[in-house]
């Protein structure tokens, strides 16, 4: 009769450089999703002193050429009004007060920035100006 106690060798995975891993691939996606909204077009925006936060249910924007753009989407500039108040409407349909985000170029004239945000309050939606 054998009473001698048999030796097993316990498997070990080696964990050391996970944490080292796992941070690299958090740091990057935290920088990725930051970085991606399909809704934006590029224009330079103004500096402030204020950042201010809003959900952002529709989105025009201004270009340095002055063309404007809701989403993504290019807007001929005498049917801006007509587009804002359709995309105001769309959107109460989901959401009480829609809000407008004017995004706008650093170049792009101040009474085109004015004409959207008028619009805007004529269709029911709150507006507010995307400043970084």
């Amino acid at each position: 009769m054998n009473l001698r106690k048999s030796l097993h060798q316990e498997s070990e995975v080696f964990t050391d450089s996970l944490n080292d891993i796992i941070f690299i691939l958090l740091m990057f996606f935290l920088i990725i999703s930051t970085m991606a909204n399909p809704n934006v077009v590029k224009v330079n925006n103004p500096r402030g002193t204020k950042d201010t936060k809003a959900k952002q249910n529709i989105i025009v924007s201004i270009d340095k050429e002055q063309k404007f753009y809701i989403g993504q989407k290019p807007v001929p500039n005498e049917l801006l009004d007509s587009f804002i108040k359709r995309e105001v409407e769309r959107a109460r349909l989901t959401i009480d007060t829609p809000s407008v985000v004017i995004n706008a170029d650093t170049i792009s004239y101040y009474g085109e920035v004015f004409r959207v945000m008028q619009s805007a309050k004529r269709a029911g939606a709150k507006v507010v100006a995307n400043v970084r």
